[in-house]
């Protein structure tokens, strides 16, 4: 599985970030986590506020700061 953290550095982005990390170790698994900074990419998912959070290609949330609890939620959804 595929996760992007879209945003430009702001600090959001960057709690997002952590909180995926956390969520990542509690689900366990192979996972890549990437975060994408640059303003052209973030714009090729359609997104136009931040944090983005994309799993497998795929935007699943924008502009908001998920808890632990939802990126969690949504990681074990996405893993079927």
């Amino acid at each position: 599985m595929k996760i992007e953290i879209l945003g430009t550095g702001c600090a959001k982005c960057k709690e997002l970030e952590a909180r995926t990390k956390e969520a990542l170790r509690q689900v366990g698994g192979f996972h890549s986590i990437e975060k994408v900074e640059d303003i052209a990419k973030i714009m090729e998912y359609g997104v136009m506020s931040t944090p983005g959070f994309v799993v497998d290609g795929k935007v699943i949330s924008t502009g908001k700061l998920l808890t632990v609890d939802e990126i969690v939620k949504i990681l074990k959804e996405s893993n079927g």
